[in-house]
């Protein structure tokens, strides 16, 4: 699928961050794809934790946003969310009102550049992986691990990081690969046990 990413620079989006963020452009374009697919569901759960007032199941579903935003160079947005991810964890319910208004209008403008990139086919990068194969790759890399088996155990850490983590995800996954390159499996077993939850 054509979709013109460059057009996006014109908007406030960095693109040439988002492809470093991302490691290429094929990789930018499927975490563009997927920042909008997941749109709808997260603008609906913020507005059923605001009517709830839930400022801890909030304050983490922002933080995924502002990782998110950041990702892809929409720095403003991300600034937004971390406005409400403030306020959140200081439990300071009108902190949020007084931003959540302006922050939701940016997100649906930013929503609105990506929509020809909802298709109903997931544009998937070389080398990416799934959430189903990724889960099953981490839990080979446990067992690898508890075996004290260093060459499966550094290959499954490769293909994981086809996964399209976040960016503090991929920079802990690094970490584990290090560990495992010093053979420090039981750091490199809790890190990975971590980062385990992240994958959708």
């Amino acid at each position: 699928m054509d979709f013109d990413i460059d057009r996006l620079q014109a908007y406030g989006i960095d693109i040439k961050k988002g492809i470093e963020f991302t490691g290429g452009r094929e990789n930018y374009i499927s975490a563009l794809q997927r920042f909008y697919k997941s749109s709808e569901k997260n603008t609906a759960k913020i507005h059923d934790l605001l009517e709830d007032k839930d400022l801890e199941n909030l304050e983490i579903i922002v933080h995924a946003l502002k990782s998110n935003s950041k990702m892809i160079g929409a720095a403003e947005l991300s600034a937004g969310f971390e406005a409400l991810e403030m306020a959140s964890k200081e439990k300071d319910i009108n902190g949020v009102l007084a931003n959540i208004g302006q922050t939701l209008t940016n997100y649906k403008k930013v929503l609105e550049l990506l929509e020809p990139l909802n298709v109903e086919e997931t544009l998937k990068a070389p080398g990416e992986i799934s959430g189903d194969e990724a889960r099953a790759v981490a839990d080979n890399l446990l067992e690898a691990l508890d075996n004290f088996d260093d060459e499966a155990a550094a290959e499954y850490a490769k293909i994981l990081s086809g996964y399209p983590f976040r960016i503090t995800q991929k920079v802990r996954l690094e970490q584990a690969a290090e560990c495992i390159n010093e053979f420090m499996y039981d750091e490199a077993a809790e890190i990975i046990k971590d980062i385990y939850p992240t994958i959708e």
